[in-house]
């Protein structure tokens, strides 16, 4: 059993992932994970975990925040273990100088790229083989700073064409932006060294999403491809950045056993 679907695609059908699951070079695989789980299950992954991961989680105030923590990076490690065949306990993670996780070359995962976001009580995974990912995923909350938060990060041409929408998308279409532009930079890696105003994507709700300009080096926006996901239950904006246009999407829901 596999799902797949063009890059753009209008619709996103999440699904029950199958028993054989397979990780093609020209696919990309998204899971979606709710991250408020019952007691047993929360035990079950905190026992995955490595000493630094359960000395982050330790450091969080909130119980609710420390909780979704370790779930997270639960999943995360359920979710490698299979496709590499391992126990998750048994995987081990390096980070970049801008704090990107990856497979550690000792867990015998080095062709696959990974990348997760979670916000308020739900998480998404990117899976790849052979090729850098990045997602985001932003509660939609009710927040009124998006008009601000649009003026210091978005570049000039995006500023223009969110106030060139209607009111009532405006909103829409800002967290459209955010959330592209955070799975771009992820995907490249170098955190806010690479300044939100360098590069332009698409944000007119109904309009595919797309990187639509990369400076100083224009040529960059060929590099990658970017999707707009659709969450269940609804309430969020996610999107993924993909290196390369050549690849097929399968949405996967985890069911925590």
């Amino acid at each position: 059993m596999s799902y797949s679907a063009p890059a753009n695609s209008p619709a996103d059908a999440w699904r029950d992932p199958p028993k054989a699951l397979i990780l093609g070079n020209r696919e990309v695989h998204v899971w979606q994970a709710a991250l408020d789980q019952s007691p047993s299950q929360l035990d079950s992954y905190l026992r995955t975990l490595s000493a630094d991961e359960r000395a982050r989680a330790d450091r969080f105030h909130f119980q609710e925040d420390r909780e979704h923590f370790i779930v997270a990076r639960g999943v995360l490690r359920s979710i490698l273990g299979l496709y590499l065949r391992k126990a998750p306990e048994f995987l081990s993670f390096r980070y970049t100088s801008y704090g990107k996780p990856a497979l550690d070359l000792g867990s015998g995962g080095e062709a696959i790229r990974f990348n997760l976001s979670h916000s308020h009580k739900m998480a998404l995974y990117a899976v790849a083989r052979g090729r850098e990912v990045g997602i985001d995923l932003e509660f939609i909350s009710g927040s009124p700073q998006a008009e601000q938060i649009a003026e210091r990060f978005f570049s000039s041409e995006e500023i223009s064409t969110l106030r060139a929408l209607p009111p009532a998308l405006q909103r829409h279409g800002f967290f459209l932006c955010w959330t592209r532009k955070e799975a771009y930079i992820k995907a490249r890696g170098e955190g806010l060294s690479l300044p939100l105003d360098q590069f332009d994507v698409s944000l007119k709700p109904g309009e595919p999403a797309e990187l639509l300009g990369t400076r100083p080096d224009p040529l960059e926006a060929r590099r990658w491809s970017l999707r707009n996901l659709t969450i269940e239950p609804p309430g969020y904006g996610a999107a993924l950045a993909v290196e390369g246009s050549d690849w097929s999407l399968a949405l996967w829901r985890w069911a925590s056993s």
